[in-house]
């Protein structure tokens, strides 16, 4: 089956037929119109589809009862209807705003279908969604998506995805939203911008997190790409609070309450709010693996609430700022803390029983002849260390950045020392990574993993602890968090390029762009496409593609590099 484009008229308008309320109607025929006025001014989702089910989603305003329901339909017109369900549904989520999600059943693998939810006499916007595909497949496209912060800028990377993407799915990494308030982190230009988080303080309650949703269902560009395509969506530490891992997080203290309280109200209202299926008992176990065809199998990964130790502190660092680099009993302290501390034999990050799972999954896809194995992964799973910024940073832009900072000077002069570029990332987690490793090469299961969180756009092998690669990995740059350095650009100053040289396994980094990955399989190859946006503060803006880069399937056991393309 062709496939079929939202961004059409005629995709927007299904309720027409019916002689009943029209809710979404496009002034133009290349542009998803949200509502503004009515009972569905969230939009409508689908996701985590499998070959013959799909979830569906939509919030409820202004509802006095009555009939609440869902179809299912081949055609835009929805005369032949394949799924309805209707009647007195309950909400998932009671008033202010009620949420529905529906599980659509009997559908037919790898088809494209419209939906639309009723109201009484009112339709809301018709959405498409499609079941994965089993069996033969030539080509199959997947969006990867991150950190898209609503305060932070226009979400005009979900809409040039939305229109021009021509996405079978959409997945999402996590920082679908973040917590902070007003006055917080990158929200400066939130009031030019009429994008002030709601509510303007920290989220920390059940009504605080739904809040936000909430808001961010509302924006028209979010809804155009969640109405364009199906979604598998996982988390990452916005969804609760930054820096989460399993007994806590960097933002919270005990005056916000207990750390289970606030991880369990942020779970519930994100199962409320997204067109996602709930795991039995334990909201924190949002993991497992979808098969695409004869293509690939993608697992999801969990790995901040389950099993995550916490966070290495930067305060470790064994060496004062002034230390000699040169002096050998210094370079063994640095190799002690990174082999003792970070590299602790006990420190886990997703778990025996999920590396279990993903050798499962990974070694069926291999047995089975799929040439694909995808990690949807939300940290940066190579090794990458900071450049020397003692001596690849200007020395005005040391000064500046130091002038008034001794936790910035105390960085710098440690990166003299090859400090890992992320702790929070998993080369805080070395010694979980090997054993993840080892579980792949034990079924001789080569990856691609796709990562967010980083916000910059990179592409990097995979190696272990012996140099042997294991797959690649393709970051995507965020929808709208600001870069790693935004606060530190300087004239003729690359981050990326940097990033690059101090780095083998790093063959490319981009900490300017917003943009997302396309990615196109086929059975010779992976073929991602970085698309990127040049403006996120208007509306107005142009998309082109920042890089092109290939995968090849292993062979013999060998993992060719990722090769620039474009």
């Amino acid at each position: 089956m062709s496939k079929i484009n939202l961004t059409r008229r005629t995709a927007l308008i299904g309720a027409a037929g019916a002689g009943l309320a029209v809710s979404a109607c496009s002034q133009s025929p290349d542009v998803f119109q949200p509502v503004e006025n009515g009972s569905f001014n969230h939009g409508v989702a689908s996701g985590d589809p499998d070959q013959s089910s799909v979830m569906l989603w939509t919030a409820l305003t202004n509802d006095g009862g009555g009939y609440r329901g869902v179809e299912v339909a081949r055609d835009d017109a929805f005369t032949d209807i394949v799924f309805e369900q209707g009647g007195e549904i309950a909400y998932v989520t009671v008033q202010p705003l009620g949420t529905l999600k529906i599980l659509a059943t009997g559908l037919e693998p790898g088809a494209s279908y419209f939906y639309r939810f009723r109201l009484n006499d009112e339709y809301s916007p018709v959405g498409i969604t499609r079941t994965l595909p089993e069996g033969a497949l030539d080509q199959y496209r997947i969006g990867v998506f991150s950190c898209s912060n609503f305060p932070a800028g226009h979400f005009n990377v979900y809409r040039e995805a939305a229109e021009n993407g021509d996405l079978d799915l959409v997945v999402h990494l996590g920082d679908y939203f973040y917590e902070y308030g007003a006055g917080q982190y990158a929200t400066g230009n939130s009031e030019a911008m009429n994008r002030v988080p709601a509510p303007v303080h920290e989220i920390i309650s059940h009504a605080d997190y739904v809040e936000r949703h909430a808001q961010y269902k509302s924006d028209p560009d979010l809804q155009a790409l969640h109405a364009a395509a199906p979604w598998i969506l996982s988390w990452d530490d916005h969804e609760t609070a930054n820096d989460a891992w399993r007994d806590g997080a960097e933002n919270h203290d005990e005056s916000e309450g207990a750390w289970a309280d606030r991880r369990e109200a942020a779970l519930r209202a994100w199962y409320d709010w997204q067109p996602v299926r709930e795991p039995d008992g334990d909201l924190r176990q949002r993991r497992g693996h979808f098969e695409i065809g004869d293509l690939a199998t993608l697992c999801l990964l969990e790995s901040r609430l389950i099993a995550r130790d916490e966070q290495v502190g930067v305060d470790t660092f064994p060496l004062a700022s002034d230390a000699d680099e040169t002096d050998p009993a210094n370079l063994e302290a640095v190799a002690a803390w990174k082999r003792d501390v970070i590299g602790d034999e006990g420190r886990t990050l997703l778990g025996r029983d999920q590396i279990d799972d993903i050798q499962a999954a990974c070694g069926a896809s291999k047995a089975a002849g799929k040439p694909w194995r995808i990690l949807a992964n939300q940290v940066i799973m190579s090794r990458v260390d900071f450049p020397n910024f003692a001596t690849e940073m200007p020395g005005w832009l040391r000064w500046w950045a130091t002038r008034n900072s001794e936790f910035a000077r105390n960085f710098i002069m440690s990166t003299r020392f090859g400090v890992p570029f992320g702790l929070d990332m998993w080369d805080g987690y070395p010694a979980e990574r090997e054993r993840l490793y080892a579980a792949l090469r034990a079924v001789d299961a080569d990856i691609i993993t796709i990562t967010g969180d980083v916000h910059s756009f990179w592409a990097n092998d995979l190696r272990d602890s012996d140099g042997t690669r294991v797959g690649t990995e393709l970051v995507a740059a965020s929808v709208t968090s600001p870069s790693p350095f935004s606060s530190f650009k300087a004239p003729g100053v690359d981050y990326g390029k940097l990033m690059v040289e101090a780095n083998d396994d790093v063959g490319h980094c981009n900490m300017e762009d917003h943009g997302y990955i396309r990615l196109t399989l086929t059975r010779d190859a992976a073929d991602a496409e970085f698309i990127k946006v040049s403006d996120i503060l208007t509306r107005d803006y142009r998309a082109g593609i920042e890089s092109q880069w290939r995968v090849r399937p292993a062979v013999n056991g060998e993992v060719p590099a990722v090769e620039r393309v474009g």
